[in-house]
């Protein structure tokens, strides 16, 4: 994906601010504010930003389950399954 065409001036940013939050949730693509030509931050609109979040709470928690594999801290499924089911029965 390009932002070139979403790298836009701090000073755009002030002049047009009502313009760039439409554009955001209308195209849902990160603009790249620029300050004396050196890239400063990034804006997004808050679905996308959410959606962000979500993704990466994700991956932390896969992350997590591959470190609890690596130190051999699993159970066989049907184990804990008739474990369950004991402590169902109960």
């Amino acid at each position: 994906m390009s932002y070139l065409s979403q790298i836009k001036p701090i000073s755009y940013l002030k002049a047009n601010a009502a313009e760039v939050l439409l554009q955001l949730a209308e195209q849902r693509q990160p603009m790249v504010i620029t300050q004396n030509g050196e890239a400063k931050a990034v804006i997004q609109d808050v679905a996308s930003f959410e959606a962000t979040q979500e993704t990466l709470a994700l991956l932390k928690v896969l992350a997590l389950g591959n470190q609890e594999i690596e130190r051999g801290k699993v159970k066989p499924v049907a184990a804990v399954v008739q474990r369950l089911r004991a402590k169902q029965a109960q």
